[in-house]
């Protein structure tokens, strides 16, 4: 149900009547010191290291008013799309909700994600919110993305191609403090635009959501604690006040989802960024959030003192970019007026395994900034060996479900099956995959060939695989912890021989009917041996029933488990039975 605060955005933009005020003599075309100062704010998140066009679609309005895919994306299309919004401000600011990198393109990935803070310096981003992403291979390296250098904190080498200078950007992290009660990265940041009365300047508050340490490996997150996201940027308000904000603006790596695919719609709009801005103290001007890959332009209620808070979010994979303007009077030191439109970063036309979506004339397509495209290439060129090699065959397309089902579908389905092959010597009976770690799907060439680089993107994040013992009542409890009322939802995908049917309209934590291994039902009391990757075994997503796995035993690293059973047999056949029935659907 949509917030009774919330109210779609008509016209894309928001306008208040300031006080009357006799006018001052001027020249024609001299702005007076009363006359509202235009700031253009241009903002992305979840740009996950997408050098190049991700193949992807934003799906938008077309012209008999159905949807239609727009093919979008690319850091050198985003580099452009970014200058055309520019130039519209003679004042402005490039910002960033998060998760910049990691769950990257394998050419990124590869190397540590510094091409993807490349990019971000060229396009000339100034502020990054902390998302939880980025906290994904420690916090030390994530200082040193910031910081610069080739320390060494990972199993990849860093600086392979280029001595890393680190983000010309600066990362904040109001709500993320370290042992010593200091935050990781400063919490707020400040940005003034013109001169004398006709100075304004924007304060900028920037922090991750809360929920990080069941997003991350608690291994990456030792000495960090995370606090409550309302809370910081309450905290926030008045110091940035003080410092001379004349608008304040929050960047947070927390979102919604709306009905509708309109990505300047939002209608329909909830989500967990709702609680937060409900409790949020006056003052706030604007939101920019991110963590949902879902786009929207919002008027969100009223922010306590009568003024409505403009909230945005520009999807995923830089496939969109926001174009914020700010209108504020250099007298009241208030913002007067506020807009918001969602630009489609429509990069060139593709065929994939569902067909081809080409460009539109309907939208605005860019062409790649140069400087940016060469920049990308010798990153992507250094990775093409390793990305174009075969891994094996695959009998057709293996689907990823929507994010909105929850479940894992039959590439779900695939890479269970792989952790129950690749954790054979250490006596699995079954095996789980969480959907939400699932990244992308998998479309095989026309001879059914799957690559390295199809394999890593869809598996990036190198988890190691865990086996432990579980009790049959044990086993159903780890169900229920992704289909309770705690979190996103989400039903685990079961590798082969493992079927389980749940029910929605039941209550929380009893919501699973029926429970089988190899036809029979599981026995509450019977041990069984089960995999899962290091990030649920540790608790991630919710899932903390797997935290009492007993006999615990360390494997191999996910994506090889799902390259050797690829390799295992000529083709391997997608499965497409159905292992986690819903039945109030």
């Amino acid at each position: 149900m949509t917030s009774p605060r919330l109210r779609a955005l008509p016209l894309l933009a928001l306008a208040f009547t300031a006080a009357c005020a006799a006018p001052q003599a001027s020249r024609p075309g001299t702005p007076t010191a009363a006359a509202p100062v235009e700031v253009g704010i241009i903002a992305i998140n979840d740009f996950h290291g997408a050098l190049e066009p991700p193949k992807a679609a934003v799906e938008a309005p077309g012209a008999d008013g159905k949807t239609i895919p727009v093919p979008a994306g690319g850091g050198a299309w985003l580099a452009s799309a970014v200058d055309s919004i520019r130039a519209k401000h003679q004042n402005n600011v490039v910002v960033a909700a998060g998760d910049l990198t990691s769950a990257s393109q394998l050419a990124s990935s590869l190397h540590l994600d510094e091409p993807a803070v490349g990019v971000m310096n060229r396009i000339g981003l100034e502020f990054n919110a902390v998302g939880n992403h980025e906290f994904d291979r420690g916090w030390k390296e994530l200082q040193r993305l910031q910081n610069g250098g080739c320390e060494k904190n990972t199993r990849l080498e860093p600086c392979q191609l280029e001595q890393f200078k680190g983000a010309s950007y600066k990362y904040l992290s109001a709500g993320t403090f370290k042992a010593d009660g200091t935050t990781l990265f400063p919490a707020t940041g400040l940005k003034t635009f013109g001169e004398g009365a006709r100075q304004v300047t924007v304060g900028f508050v920037g922090l991750s959501l809360k929920t990080v340490p069941t997003l991350v490996s608690p291994d990456q997150l030792k000495g960090l604690t995370f606090g409550d996201e309302a809370d910081a940027i309450n905290r926030a308000i008045p110091k940035l006040k003080a410092e001379g904000a004349d608008a304040v603006v929050v960047l947070i790596h927390q979102g919604g989802k709306t009905t509708v695919s309109n990505p300047n719609s939002c209608e329909g709009f909830a989500g967990d960024i709702q609680p937060i801005l409900d409790r949020l103290n006056p003052g706030v001007d604007l939101v920019v959030s991110g963590h949902t890959h879902w786009q929207y332009v919002c008027q969100y209620g009223q922010s306590g003192d009568g003024t409505p808070i403009l909230l945005t979010s520009a999807g995923v994979y830089g496939k969109l970019v926001t174009d914020i303007t700010l209108s504020i009077d250099p007298t009241t030191h208030k913002v007067v007026a506020k807009k918001a439109q969602n630009v489609i970063v429509q990069s060139p036309g593709y065929t994939s395994g569902r067909g081809d979506v080409p460009n539109t004339p309907l939208y605005p397509q860019f062409q790649p900034r140069a400087d940016v495209a060469e920049y990308i290439a010798g990153y992507v060129k250094d990775a093409a060996g390793l990305i174009a090699r075969p891994v094996g065959k695959l009998s057709g397309p293996a689907a990823k479900a929507s994010s909105e089902s929850g479940s894992g579908g039959p590439l779900g389905n695939l890479i269970a099956d792989s952790q129950l092959a690749g954790a054979k010597a250490a006596g699995s009976q079954i095996a789980f995959t969480n959907p939400f770690g699932i990244r992308a799907p998998i479309d095989p060439a026309a001879d059914g060939t799957v690559t390295f680089g199809q394999v890593y993107a869809t598996q990036p994040f190198n988890n190691e695989l865990v086996t432990m013992t579980l009790t049959g009542a044990q086993v159903r409890a780890v169900i229920e912890d992704g289909l309770d009322d705690t979190g996103d939802k989400q039903a685990l995908a079961p590798s082969a021989g493992l079927k389980f049917s749940y029910d929605m309209r039941r209550p929380s934590g009893s919501r699973v009917v029926s429970l089988t291994l190899n036809g029979k039902p599981l026995d509450p009391t019977a041990k069984y041996r089960v995999t899962v990757v290091n990030f649920l075994a540790e608790g991630g997503d919710g899932f903390a029933t797997f935290k009492q796995g007993t006999d615990v035993v360390r494997g191999m690293v996910d994506n090889e488990a799902f390259q050797d059973w690829l390799a295992a047999v000529p083709v391997r056949e997608v499965p497409q039975e159905e292992r986690a029935v819903r039945l109030d659907k």
